[in-house]
């Protein structure tokens, strides 16, 4: 693959920094100090009209593919952290079984105001009693006399659904005792979040505290028949079909968060004088900064090979893990450094490097651990047993 952006590339790249330089870290200081959805900064994502940056064109998107939509949101992060990358990210992908998967009635009917940003949903998979385990997935939807369903159940860490009008949710639809494989029997649907049926509560979590994450409890939700995405039972398969393009986005999001903290600490130890001369002019100030920035442009790389494997159509499961794992852990230690270097004010506020660290946990953990990764990869690329 060539390493170097082509012109239409940097020109997404220049667009997502107009965009955000009228976001500054203050603006996101505030947005979590006050517990606020930075409605702002969504509406200036879908005015550009970058929001549909991964549908078809005839939807009103770009038809653009993941290498691009990576970009976008590496340097969405850059400005704002997973606060700003959250805000967008399930409009940015969220909606892809529906292109890879919906009928032509859906895609028209549901893809062009999701593009436009008129539409906010949420991401109903995880359950309280299976985290990854998703094939033992409780939430049920009762097929009725008339072909259309009943929801019922608990989903849990759902992001946006305060602010969401819509959901794409997993549900099982044949119990698991009546399937051949565990993976069966499940099925996916794109709804409105009826709060007559949903009972939401936040949860108080570490950081992003702009972006909501809560408990969905579901209580008989009617649902259309036209909701279904593809055939019935068979909508793992259609989860897994985004789940390595989804793992470059948020390592994207973390070399995003990690080139933020960098920055601010390169910075500060340029200017901060300590016994006569700037701290940065310390090697042991020096080499912890220099190693994070080798760390950030090496899990970069990665995350632009597994993109282009994706782009092209090929296998790209554990190239897409092993980036979100050294993304991850690239931008935990850069955080980490630059609170270090920032000394007491790493701690404060203020120098906003902590609530870059407090967000970046997220990507780190979710949407699949670094274990879980090691596992896979221990399995799929050095032949090794199944751990789990």
């Amino acid at each position: 693959m060539d390493y170097q952006l082509s012109a239409d590339q940097v020109a997404i790249v220049d667009a997502a920094q107009k965009i955000c330089a009228d976001f500054p870290l203050e603006y996101w200081r505030n947005k979590d100090k006050n517990h606020e959805f930075p409605h702002e900064f969504f509406a200036a994502v879908a005015s550009g009209g970058w929001l549909g940056i991964c549908m078809p064109e005839d939807v009103g998107g770009a038809n653009l593919g993941v290498t691009e939509a990576a970009l976008f949101m590496r340097t969405v992060a850059e400005c704002g952290g997973q606060a700003a990358a959250s805000t967008i990210h399930m409009n940015i992908f969220g909606l892809q079984p529906v292109v890879h998967f919906g009928t032509d009635a859906q895609k028209k009917a549901w893809l062009p105001p999701f593009a436009r940003g008129e539409h906010k949903a949420c991401f109903a998979v995880t359950e309280p009693d299976t985290g990854l385990d998703t094939t033992k997935l409780k939430v049920v939807a009762k097929k009725q006399a008339d072909g259309n369903y009943l929801l019922s159940g608990k989903k849990v860490f759902i992001s946006t659904a305060q602010v969401a009008d819509h959901m794409l949710i997993l549900a099982r639809t044949t119990p698991i005792e009546e399937v051949k494989k565990h993976s069966e029997g499940l099925s996916l649907f794109y709804t409105k979040l009826d709060r007559k049926y949903v009972e939401i509560r936040e949860i108080d979590k570490l950081g992003r505290a702009a972006v909501d994450t809560n408990e969905l409890f579901i209580d008989d939700m009617p649902v259309s028949k036209d909701a279904l995405i593809g055939e019935e039972g068979k909508g793992l398969s259609y989860i897994f079909h985004g789940m390595n393009a989804e793992r470059v986005l948020v390592a994207a999001e973390q070399i995003g968060i990690g080139r933020a903290v960098l920055k601010l600490a390169t910075q500060y130890a340029k200017e901060r004088v300590v016994f006569g001369r700037p701290i940065g002019q310390n090697q042991g100030v020096q080499h912890p900064l220099a190693r994070n920035w080798a760390e950030l442009e090496a899990a970069n790389h990665m995350i632009f090979a597994a993109a282009d494997l994706y782009d092209k159509g090929l296998p790209c499961g554990s190239e897409a893990n092993a980036a979100k794992l050294l993304a991850s852990e690239a931008c935990m230690n850069a955080c980490q450094t630059s609170i270090l270097t920032h000394g007491g004010f790493g701690y404060a506020k203020e120098y906003h490097v902590e609530r870059f660290m407090r967000e970046a946990w997220i990507g780190y953990i979710a949407p699949v651990t670094p274990q879980l990764i090691l596992s896979n990869i221990a399995e799929r690329k050095l032949g090794l047993p199944k751990s789990y």
